[in-house]
């Protein structure tokens, strides 16, 4: 249903600034409060949108001006927004950095103008007092097309240090500063090589949601930021109503597969799939009855040694292939399907043999970019000279290609801080299944969920 509700986008002056932090607070005291908060990630991103989720009790769904055309944000915005009080949107990286340095594509200020919604400028302020105005100013001018909120200041010492830097920004005719996060370094969320943890093993737990409810009572004006926002009128797009489900396709889902965009599932079951979510881990076999499986990406290597110990899995897994089920993998779910990995301890971990590859973790990163993928053949997922968008994050490399399968079943092209760039070939097929290091997002073309269920019909 179509209706008024406030909106704010959370960017930074850049990455580290705090806009997890503060997007979390906002979302525990905004619950607390009884209000329904919709959580939104901008960019390629799998554990931000985990955390709001937990914060908020709502999924939250990634938006991206690279990904995606324009209306495609605005269907995904307007269509979970329209039945909130208010929509969060979390930005990446600083405000204003996008593509390229003359690039404005993939920036949180870039979808904010798109959404016609306000930012509101997190400031790493430890150190800082009168200079906050100064940066303020700069930001609040570089682009007068961006609509403020007003700022925030992160890592604050006391009330005291807000009060100056409220002051501040007070006497210097910039945004208003709204408040302050006193630094609480109990609260702050542990990294690893991926980014943070992730919300699937429960560090966010309701002590520390409480904690960072009450920063965000404490030291923001919630009342006065919320009373400034304008209404934004909502347009949900008119989706097709849902028909009765006639596919089931089994979706890997615990600690170690926990990366899918959220709109990649809602695609599936608007095909007409029946989403079947079991654990690599924990489960001793698939799910009875699946027409197809869905591997999506995470932390294998950390949980190499479980994943590898449940032997019926994966044998499960690997005859399902084998005789032809469709299987989908991604990143964490290619390299499970793989023979072995090899953890950062340099102890090898066999896993289930569907891929003839091996792969290694470095300590390094290896790729990192958005990709744009033409497919080479047919597919489970489309056939020849379908395009898709998504993005590429690993530390792993393949170590070992032992053949035996099509590769090349992509042709990558990248786009990163170094430009546009062809990859060359990318992904394994071996049977009806099909995997690469690629994050598709199946908002970049509409028909690959519809095609990958089909297919999963039809080889049923």
């Amino acid at each position: 249903m179509a209706g008024r509700i406030k909106a704010l986008c959370i960017g930074g002056t850049g990455s580290g600034s705090g806009k997890t932090t503060l997007t979390l607070a906002l979302l525990a005291a905004l619950r607390r409060r009884g209000l329904v908060a919709q959580p939104f990630k901008i960019g390629p991103d799998f554990i931000d949108p985990g955390h709001h989720h937990a914060a908020s009790g709502r999924p939250s769904h990634n938006l991206d001006t690279w990904m995606l055309r324009p209306e495609e944000n605005q269907a995904i915005f307007h269509r979970y927004a329209a039945d909130a009080d208010i929509a969060v949107v979390e930005g990446v990286m600083g405000i204003f950095d996008g593509l390229g340095p003359q690039d404005e594509t993939g920036s949180t200020a870039h979808l904010a103008k798109l959404l016609g919604i306000p930012a509101l400028l997190t400031v790493h302020a430890k150190g800082m007092a009168r200079s906050i105005a100064a940066l303020a100013s700069g930001f609040q001018n570089f682009d007068p097309a961006l609509k403020w909120a007003g700022a925030i200041a992160n890592k604050c010492g006391s009330a005291g240090h807000i009060e100056i830097l409220r002051q501040a920004m007070a006497g210097n005719g910039t945004m208003p500063l709204l408040g302050g996060l006193i630094r609480d370094d109990d609260i702050a969320m542990p990294e690893r090589h991926l980014g943070l943890i992730t919300a699937d093993e429960g560090r966010l737990n309701e002590d520390a949601l409480k904690r960072l409810a009450d920063l965000a009572e404490q030291g923001l004006d919630l009342d006065q930021a919320l009373n400034d926002l304008p209404s934004l009128q909502t347009q949900p797009p008119n989706d097709e109503a849902s028909k009765q489900a006639d596919v089931r396709i089994g979706v890997a889902r615990d600690q170690a597969f926990c990366f899918y965009y959220e709109e990649n599932l809602r695609r599936l079951r608007e095909a007409r799939a029946e989403l079947v979510f079991f654990s690599p881990l924990r489960d001793k076999c698939l799910p009875a009855g699946l027409d197809g499986l869905y591997l999506g990406g995470g932390y294998p290597e950390l949980f190499a040694k479980g994943l590898s110990q449940n032997q019926s899995m994966l044998e499960d897994i690997a005859v399902s292939s084998e005789y032809g089920m469709p299987v989908f993998a991604e990143c964490g779910g290619m390299i499970y399907l793989g023979r072995a990995v090899t953890d950062l301890e340099g102890v090898k971990w066999p896993l289930c043999g569907v891929l003839p590859i091996e792969t290694g973790m470095n300590r390094k990163l290896r790729k990192l970019g958005y990709r744009e993928a033409v497919f080479t053949g047919d597919t489970p997922l489309g056939p020849k000279g379908t395009k898709a968008r998504g993005h590429e994050f690993h530390y792993s490399e393949i170590s070992a290609d032992h053949g035996g399968s099509e590769k090349g079943v992509f042709q990558l092209r990248g786009q990163g801080r170094g430009g546009d760039a062809d990859l060359g070939p990318a992904g394994f097929r071996v049977a009806n299944t099909v995997a690469s290091y690629m994050h598709f997002h199946f908002g970049s073309n509409h028909q690959l969920a519809d095609n990958f269920v089909d297919f999963c019909r039809s080889a049923g």
